[in-house]
């Protein structure tokens, strides 16, 4: 059975830092790409990165710069850094397994969503 797992939301001041993970069943994770998507309220989900299989990054403009994807093979793990957080990084994170490279990237499984929001 395919599980994803999100953890480490939650509130945090303008300019602070978060770091999500998300734990993974084993087989769909290693010949997966991965990506964090996230939804406000009031709007559409977005992709917010996506890692290929190869470990190549990529990110939404909104983000590049601040925010860092990363998986861990060894651990069935992929994580999001989150840094100098805005306001408008508020929204529900949630974790995803698709099929994906450098330009490219299709969701297949979704976790349940981690909540961030980002206020003083």
């Amino acid at each position: 059975q395919v599980q994803l797992v999100e953890s480490g939301g939650g509130l945090v001041q303008p300019g602070g830092s978060l770091r999500l993970s998300c734990a993974i069943s084993g087989s769909i994770f290693r010949g997966n790409a991965m990506a964090w998507y996230r939804q406000a309220p009031g709007k559409k989900r977005e992709l917010v990165a996506h890692i290929t299989s190869g470990n190549v990054p990529i990110y939404a403009d909104s983000v590049k710069g601040r925010f860092t994807i990363s998986r861990d093979n060894a651990k069935n793990a992929m994580y999001l850094q989150m840094n100098s957080l805005k306001p408008e990084d508020t929204a529900v994170y949630y974790c995803n397994a698709g099929d994906g490279g450098s330009d490219y990237y299709s969701p297949v499984h979704w976790g349940q969503g981690t909540q961030v929001t980002v206020s003083s």
